[in-house]
């Protein structure tokens, strides 16, 4: 569970002084609109440490110092093709030992990211003053052409549908009705006669 925001010193202090004062861990809790477990701890700090204010947590220590992490990043921005190894070396050389999972690490905290260059310069080529004229001449002669594809758009559904007549020999008169999983399949054997 993520740590919660942390009292204010005075707040703090009001609680001691509350307790100091003969008040339960209940009714300060209900007085200050802080829960009850929170006082008790509060009280609880004070009694052992005789102070209110935020001591130092424990954990692992920085392994990279903020100036070799200066050092790397200056050394990415010369070389952003550098790889995490020659990181790893090349601060080998400064007596700083750290893996590349932590160079990688640190490089993402200061906001470097590794990503696939760019192989071709560019995809199309620059046009030319004659491209450019070319253009704009053909847009100015079909000002008036209305562009179209081959889509058909269709307000009624019946047109979907798809008939074939058949010989009054065969089973049905009209095949072709779309059947199954997709309506709008066309059929796939129809003789017309």
């Amino acid at each position: 569970m993520p740590r919660t925001k942390e009292l204010s010193e005075d707040l703090r202090l009001r609680i001691v002084d509350l307790h100091k004062a003969g008040k339960g861990y209940k009714s300060i809790s209900e007085s200050l609109d802080v829960h009850q477990s929170t006082v008790r701890q509060i009280v609880y700090k004070w009694r052992k440490f005789s102070t209110v204010a935020t001591l130092p947590r424990s954990g692992r220590p920085v392994k990279m110092t903020a100036r070799a992490q200066r050092r790397m990043l200056n050394e990415v921005k010369k070389n952003p093709r550098v790889s995490a190894r020659d990181l790893k070396t090349s601060l080998a050389h400064a007596n700083i030992s750290v893996d590349e999972s932590t160079i990688r690490k640190t490089l993402n905290k200061n906001g470097v990211h590794g990503r696939t260059p760019r192989r071709t310069p560019r995809r199309k080529p620059l046009l030319s003053r004659n491209n450019i004229a070319a253009r704009l001449k053909f847009a100015k002669e079909h000002l008036d052409v209305l562009w179209t594809d081959e889509t058909k758009v269709s307000q009624a559904a019946a047109e979907l549908q798809q008939f074939c007549l058949q010989n009054a020999s065969k089973d049905a008169l009209l095949v072709g009705v779309p059947t199954g999983s997709n309506p709008f399949r066309e059929p796939r054997s129809c003789a017309v006669v």
